[in-house]
């Protein structure tokens, strides 16, 4: 893929994606400070903004210093989200300053539906994918993921459950199980307003890896973003 290829799909993500954030579930609120939006009350806290904050200098110092300090007395962990492309250029090392410190890198990956709808691979021989919106399915999830990371995701039950409650239209929750076993588990999020739709999950049981079970999971969740005439993929892929 050339530059040419890659700027419009960056152009699209910077434009649509940024401040346009899903519905959120109950209990969830989204607050403007300036540039920034803040997400309260999910599991911990969020910020991000669009890509020229247009601020720099000891106006961002103390922007950032008020993002630190709200989520402080609140007693709640917070990301800032930022992007390598993003300005004032020196944000990164602000942040750095007023104490926050850096997360393993993520890339932003954005395809067009179309295309990823077009290959439909089958799940290994007894694995079934199916839908999912049952509470005690959200935590079957839930389970699986702190099984695969080896800590505490039940906080994922409760947000999934809220975002299924909230706004059904707006997530689709799938999973891939073997022997009633969730082996694996991954959801659409639409971005209304925008030709987005976000892919998250995916993290799959170590004995399932390896066997296309993920990429069935992508299939299926085109397929459904084209049927509701999203543009634009997009997903927060780490190096792994």
């Amino acid at each position: 893929m050339t530059t040419a290829d890659i700027q419009p799909l960056l152009s699209a993500y910077d434009d649509q994606m940024r401040g346009a954030p899903p519905t959120p579930p109950a209990g969830v609120t989204y607050e403007q400070d300036g540039p920034l939006l803040r997400t309260v009350g999910q599991f911990r806290g969020l910020v991000s903004g669009p890509r020229d904050l247009g601020v720099d200098g000891g106006a961002l110092d103390e922007l950032i210093a008020r993002q630190r300090d709200f989520f402080a007395a609140r007693g709640e962990a917070v990301e800032w989200k930022t992007r390598s492309h993003d300005t004032p250029a020196d944000l990164t090392e602000r942040l750095r300053a007023a104490g926050f410190v850096p997360e393993e890198r993520e890339t932003v990956l954005v395809g067009r539906a179309a295309e990823m709808a077009l290959w439909q691979p089958a799940p290994p021989e007894g694995v079934t994918v199916r839908r999912v919106t049952a509470d005690a399915d959200m935590r079957r999830i839930a389970a699986m993921e702190s099984a695969v990371w080896g800590e505490d995701w039940s906080w994922l039950a409760d947000d999934l459950i809220g975002r299924v409650g909230t706004a059904p239209d707006d997530i689709a929750v799938y999973v891939a199980e073997a022997d009633g076993e969730v082996v694996c588990a991954a959801w659409l999020v639409f971005r209304p307003g925008t030709g987005f739709a976000s892919l998250w999950g995916g993290s799959t049981l170590a004995e399932w890896r390896g066997r296309g079970i993920y990429r069935a999971l992508v299939a299926v969740r085109a397929a459904l973003a084209v049927s509701r005439g999203v543009t634009y993929l997009h997903v927060d892929a780490s190096d792994d």
